[in-house]
């Protein structure tokens, strides 16, 4: 395990020190109020409502205990507690004194975070509004931008600015640069002048620049948000009568190699730096109807299996850096998995169904923009069905194992919900990708939906990367998982993340793939992070040095 303290992502409100929630009939209010002396680790106070990954880590769980335990809710007020502040983004002293791979981390998962509310507004109706009653820089801007609409304080001093290239010598690490022309679409030169500028703007010409959607005077704020958000609620069909599902601790149990959950096992392989997920599938009677779900509720196996594969890859992501190939194993009764599936999109429309397809979707995308080796085995006893195809088509490669005189040979099956449920981050499906949209190769493959295919068969409509049989499976795959543990790490990176997105591109893979890469390089050059670098040397009074070739 890593040297480092563990980073727990489990929280709950009773936790928190950073985040407040309140509640006001469709409205929910998400207060950043973060305690400076409760920062995740040593060495840095968080200022100014500036933050870190704990505050993230509560901002996520924040946001999830509205989508899950609230359904009344159809719009957050995103907002500050702190006055004339509303958050000056990720703590510099904090990333100052932070590994790479930590800062990299860190901004991974707040894209992702990020790009939850803007998953939930798109697909579960559940709207965001940043009231911006104060100073607004870097990643605080950052935040605002994800939300559907920004209201700016018209007080003469508050601003939005993303200061990271005249302040820091970095970029913004969450997407600003990316939200700003596609999202917001401020004219480039505007934005060029904007992003070079450590004061920001403010006021009407905020409006006029596009980089905020409405001013309004302090006297006037409160009740200006209070409308607004009442507006975009109206625009919902999130229900004013739904039953929440108060979401309790994820069960699981952590071991020096393994973490095991109820519905998914992480083993440790330490010497070969390989762990091993098995995600299974569920046993016994489950639930066909809306009351069956919502009587399981936190424990219905959808909603509960998506939570224990979450915390598993965030877990593992953070904390074991250096295991960096990923075996994803399924087990399991096939048709239990089918059922599930058929019950997904029978009440796909009802709030607690969506927002479980909804959490289900934003995981196995975590698995899209992991920074790991992700290989699957289809093997004896697998489940490779449906919502759990998905898994094997977010990897790398598909081994399959022939045993073509076997009762039972293992087999994958294609479901209904593999041609769109769960797009990645691209909007495509991950069949889509995987034959870049070419009909006749997706049309083999739905030509085979609810069959169950062996190695030979799924190998032959592109479903299986190999197929060796039980005389050459052992070697094949010791080989191949060898030969990718032996590879450098940094290449491969840059390698599966340039694989997997393939084809069009959109803002969140501009925002993943553009600005990971960018920042990635830059966070390591001495510009930023050499003795007399800016990220360094900020807040000491001294200058930034700098190296002046272009590169």
């Amino acid at each position: 395990m890593s040297t480092s303290p563990v980073v727990d992502y489990q929280t709950s409100p009773a936790q928190y020190k950073h985040v407040k929630l309140s509640f006001n009939g469709p409205v929910a209010t998400l207060s950043i109020d973060i305690d400076e002396n409760a920062g995740l680790r040593p060495g840095y106070k968080l200022k100014l409502n500036s933050y870190d990954l704990g505050v993230d880590i509560e901002l996520n769980d924040a946001v999830n205990r509205i989508r899950f335990e609230h359904p009344e809710v159809r719009t957050v007020v995103v907002t500050s507690a702190k006055e004339k502040v509303f958050c000056s983004g990720a703590n510099i002293f904090m990333l100052g004194v932070s590994s790479h791979a930590w800062k990299v981390n860190f901004c991974k998962f707040t894209n992702e975070t990020r790009n939850g509310l803007e998953d939930s507004s798109k697909y579960s109706g559940l709207k965001f509004l940043a009231a911006v009653n104060g100073a607004c820089a870097g990643g605080g801007y950052e935040l605002a931008l994800a939300c559907d609409e920004i209201i700016l304080v018209d007080d003469r001093s508050s601003s939005v600015s993303l200061p990271e290239v005249p302040l820091l010598g970095v970029l913004p690490g969450t997407g600003g640069l990316t939200r700003v022309t596609d999202k917001r679409h401020v004219r480039h030169d505007l934005a060029d002048i904007f992003c070079t500028s450590v004061e920001g703007v403010r006021g009407q010409k905020a409006k006029d620049w596009r980089l905020v959607d409405q001013i309004a005077k302090p006297a006037v704020f409160a009740q200006t948000v209070q409308t607004r958000a009442l507006e975009l609620a109206a625009q919902s069909d999130r229900p004013a009568d739904g039953k929440g599902v108060n979401l309790t601790p994820v069960q699981r149990t952590i071991e020096a190699d393994a973490l095991r959950y109820n519905h998914v096992t992480v083993e440790i392989d330490r010497a070969k730096r390989v762990a091993t997920f098995t995600v299974k599938a569920p046993t016994g009677a489950q639930p066909t109807d809306i009351a069956g779900i919502e009587a399981a509720g936190v424990n219905w196996y959808p909603l509960a299996m998506a939570r224990d594969l979450e915390d598993a890859i965030l877990s593992m992501r953070t904390n074991e850096l250096d295991i960096g190939t990923w075996i994803i194993k399924t087990s399991g009764d096939a048709q239990g998995m089918l059922a599930t599936d058929a019950v997904l999109l029978a009440h796909q429309n009802h709030w607690l169904v969506r927002e479980t397809i909804g959490l289900m979707r934003r995981t196995f995308s975590r698995l899209d923009v992991s920074s790991r080796s992700l290989f699957a085995m289809v093997e004896e006893g697998t489940c490779f069905a449906g919502s759990f195809l998905e898994l094997a088509l977010a990897c790398d490669r598909i081994y399959h194992l022939a045993l073509p005189d076997a009762d039972k040979p293992p087999v994958i099956q294609v479901g209904e919900v593999n041609f769109g449920l769960f797009p990645m981050a691209t909007g495509q499906s991950r069949l889509n990708r995987r034959f870049y949209d070419e009909q006749p190769a997706l049309d083999a493959v739905r030509a085979q939906a609810g069959k169950p295919l062996d190695a030979d068969a799924a190998f032959a409509i592109g479903l299986a990367t190999s197929n060796p049989d039980d005389i050459d499976w052992t070697d094949e795959v010791r080989i191949a998982i060898e030969e990718r543990v032996a590879m450098s790490p940094d290449a491969l990176t840059g390698l599966e993340a340039n694989l997997r997105f393939n084809g069009q591109e959109n803002m969140i893979t501009r925002i993943f793939g553009r600005l990971t890469a960018w920042q990635n390089w830059i966070f390591q050059r001495p510009n930023a992070v050499g003795d007399k670098g800016a990220l360094k040397v900020y807040g000491k009074g001294d200058k930034a040095a700098f190296d002046w070739n272009r590169v």
